[in-house]
């Protein structure tokens, strides 16, 4: 795993990369979110192609339970990715209003995930 972190308008911003999937459980969730804190970065650009399917498949509550341990740290998450190939409402819902938030968000590119993450 690679963590990139830059700095925009006095915040760190942590970059997570890997050439395969980093999050596979709660643990793993977890353990991302310590690895970019360590580095002082308390938000993070994560990508859908280093994300398990079932994160996205809600019923198996993944992505409930990693999302709720974010959002409980105070920690920023921005997933870049094309989730248009999940054919789930319930997915669809879910992102919809994750984005009206600002702890969690789903994007389309990297350069939206920093201009969220920014934001704040």
């Amino acid at each position: 795993m690679k963590i990139d972190i830059f700095k925009i308008n006095d915040q760190h911003i942590a970059e997570v990369k890997d050439s395969s999937i980093l999050i596979n459980n709660l643990d793993d969730g977890l353990q991302i979110m310590i690895d970019c804190a360590a580095q002082e970065a308390y938000k993070a650009i994560l990508y859908q192609e280093n994300i398990s399917a079932d994160f996205f498949e809600l019923k198996t509550k993944l992505a409930g339970d990693i999302l709720q341990k974010y959002t409980q740290y105070d920690f920023d998450i921005a997933i870049v990715g094309d989730f248009s190939v999940y054919n789930s409402k319930s997915l669809n819902d879910f992102i919809y209003e994750s984005n009206k938030g600002r702890k969690i968000n789903f994007v389309a590119s990297r350069d939206e995930a920093i201009a969220r993450l920014s934001k704040y």
